[in-house]
Parts: structure tokens; C-alpha cells; sequence
């Protein structure tokens, strides 16, 4: 029996694309497209795919949302973040939001079916350069939430006595919770924190 996938990206050309590579390598069936997190939702809850290629970056419900919502209505569900944006925090999240596995859109063509196919049988796909991102970092110098929120408000152009206002804390341990920061990813000062931690996937600029 071919292996049915429903594809969600947001750009058309991106969408076309991959269905026609996955398509020609054989074994496969179109389920459905979406064009948006939402959709993908609506859609696998009328088609009941085998395996799901989700983007992250979607209008309308994000691919974590995405995610969460498909694995609200299974929990077993065979789910592929397949994505251009690499870093290790962000592959961290979808992988704790329900995904099987995690790809770069340059994995196309039989590394692409092969993924699925392996998904479709129960693996855990962790692509090469998505391994290699979370191979370069240790878990303890990952950011807390707290830390997350002070450099998210830093990175707006926030003062520690606005973040420390914003959040209920004082400005000392606004100042602590930067210096923290900086030496868990190795930033010169908090730009070069905010810049790194985007490029991770722990904040958007």
C-alpha cells in the first residue's frame, strides 16, 4: 500500500515542489496540501494521513501549532517538520511538540522518501545538518524560561529596569539573569546574545 502525506507549506511553488519530488520516487500518495498550520489541521483530521510534512514558518497557526493540534486529535500521529531554518532550541521545541522527525528543505529527492518511509514504520529522523546543530550545544547551556523572556524583552530595545518592570523582578537580578545569558552562549554583550539565540531558535528579532 503506498504511504499517504498530506504537505503543508505556505509557499506554493515550495508546496508543488515537494510533492512532485516525494511523488516520483514511488510508493506515495497525495493525501492533501495545506497551504497554512489551520488547514493542516482541518485536513488531517478528513483525510487521516499516514505521514504529515509540516513548515514551521506558516500564516494562520505556525507549525508548532500545527503540531500541538494534529496530536490533539492522534497522538500517535506521524508528523515531519520539514523546514528551512535549522537551530538546535528550535528543533528541541518541535521535536517536544510531537514531531518524528526534523529535515532541511535541501533533503529532497530519495533522502526525502526515504525520511518518510521511515517515519511512516515508527523512526525518529533527525536530519544531518539538524544533528549537527544539536550535537554543538550541551544542555547546560540551554536558556530557561525566564532567561528567555529577559533577553526576548532585551532584544526589543528594553532597559533592565523596563524588563525588570515588565516581568515583576528587580533590575539586580535583570542583571544577573544577562549575565547568565551571555555566558551560556557565549555573546560578547546582549546584541550579540540576541542575534545568536534567534539564530538558535530561541527568540525572534
Amino acid at each position: 500500500m503506498p504511504i499517504r502525506v498530506l504537505i503543508a507549506d505556505d509557499h506554493p511553488l515550495m508546496l508543488d515542489g515537494i510533492a512532485k519530488s516525494l511523488l516520483a520516487q514511488g510508493g506515495f500518495e497525495l493525501a492533501a496540501l495545506a497551504r497554512n498550520g489551520k488547514e493542516a489541521v482541518e485536513l488531517f483530521a478528513h483525510t487521516r494521513p499516514d505521514v504529515c510534512l509540516l513548515d514551521l514558518q506558516m500564516p494562520d497557526h505556525d507549525g508548532f501549532e500545527a503540531l500541538r493540534g494534529i496530536r490533539a486529535l492522534q497522538p500517535d500521529a506521524r508528523l515531519i517538520v520539514l523546514t528551512t531554518y535549522g537551530g538546535d532550541a528550535r528543533i528541541r521545541a518541535a521535536l517536544d511538540a510531537g514531531a518524528s522527525a526534523y529535515l532541511l528543505k535541501d533533503a529532497l529527492g530519495a533522502d526525502l522518501a526515504s525520511a518518510v518511509r521511515r517515519v511512516a514504520e515508527g523512526a525518529r529522523v533527525i536530519g544531518p545538518q539538524a544533528r549537527e546543530d544539536m550535537d554543538g550545544h550541551y544542555a547546560a547551556d540551554r536558556l530557561s524560561p525566564r532567561e528567555l523572556d529577559v533577553l526576548q524583552l532585551a532584544a526589543g530595545g528594553h532597559t533592565n529596569r523596563e524588563i525588570g518592570a515588565a516581568l515583576g523582578i528587580s533590575e539586580p537580578t535583570v542583571k544577573s539573569h544577562m549575565s547568565t545569558i551571555l555566558v551560556k552562549l557565549g555573546a560578547n554583550d546582549r546584541t550579540h546574545a540576541a542575534t545568536l539565540a534567534a539564530k538558535r531558535g530561541y527568540i525572534s528579532l
